[in-house]
């Protein structure tokens, strides 16, 4: 019977040519942990799970992401379940969590995510603002129930609600919050083929894509949101394109936002936004 090290080295064998060196050994490390609980990739000792191993293989090989053939991704040191309903989690909105958990000064700030999606961004909140009122809404009935299971899964409270942010009429029944924080679509569907096949083949393309005629749209209305759901002294993040930073900075400011930041990632990237707002 081969070893573990066997198949963990074939696994990244047949990734590396879809997804090169780093990325291979990442997928066949989430397999190996997640899926199978072995975390020795150099153990000799019989591997003992060809049969559910096939299936993930097979699955990897049709570019399916890891997370979607798993059913989970992790987010700042929690797990969370994810189907083709809803985004995977990434790196980047880790920081803007991070970002925002560093800039709240309050006890018990009054949160609001726009277009949740997975419910990673409020969960996460809510977990480390324990005392926070946390609110998420998007306009996806699939998506929403996937965060409420993910709050359930996580063991805090947050309010879900089904809500279209374009339509302003749907505003009136939103209170007022302390931070509002969003990532949404951003990518022209002009720019879909420019995407990788594992994103735009199984992700949402509901949470990715917006028209080619008003790319920005979200980030305008959201802002002008702001102005009616902020209360004085209230901070809004954005998650953004690199390429649309400076574009939504702008919309921003002439919104009436104070102290309009950008913020680079990890990779030097310009991805994140953070304004002021003062009644």
């Amino acid at each position: 019977m081969e070893s573990i090290q066997e198949y963990y080295t074939q696994l990244v064998k047949i990734l590396q040519p879809i997804y090169g060196e780093g990325e291979a050994k990442s997928i066949a490390r989430i397999v190996f942990e997640d899926a199978f609980r072995l975390f020795d990739f150099t153990s000799s000792k019989p591997f003992l799970f060809q049969r559910a191993f096939q299936s993930i293989e097979e699955r990897l090989l049709q570019q399916e992401p890891v997370q979607y053939v798993l059913g989970q991704a992790d987010f700042y040191g929690l797990k969370f379940k994810v189907t083709p309903d809803v985004l995977i989690p990434r790196s980047e909105t880790e920081e803007l969590v991070h970002w925002i958990l560093e800039t709240n000064t309050l006890e018990a700030p009054r949160i609001l995510d726009i277009g949740t999606g997975s419910g990673c961004i409020p969960i996460t909140l809510k977990k480390k603002i324990p005392s926070a009122e946390v609110m998420a809404i998007d306009i996806s009935e699939a998506a929403l129930a996937i965060a409420q299971e993910n709050a359930q899964l996580n063991k805090v409270f947050v309010s879900f609600q089904q809500v279209d942010i374009l339509k302003k009429e749907e505003w009136t029944a939103l209170p007022q919050f302390d931070i509002i924080v969003s990532n949404p679509p951003y990518i022209p569907t002009k720019e879909a083929d420019l995407m990788p096949d594992w994103v735009k083949d199984f992700e949402p393309s509901l949470a990715l894509f917006v028209s080619n005629n008003d790319p920005l749209i979200f980030y305008q209305t959201i802002a002008e949101f702001g102005l009616s759901h902020l209360a004085s002294s209230g901070f809004l993040f954005f998650e953004v394109n690199e390429f649309n930073a400076q574009e939504v900075k702008s919309i921003v400011k002439e919104q009436g936002f104070l102290d309009v930041t950008i913020k680079k990632d990890l990779f030097g990237k310009e991805r994140m936004i953070q304004a002021y707002f003062r009644a």
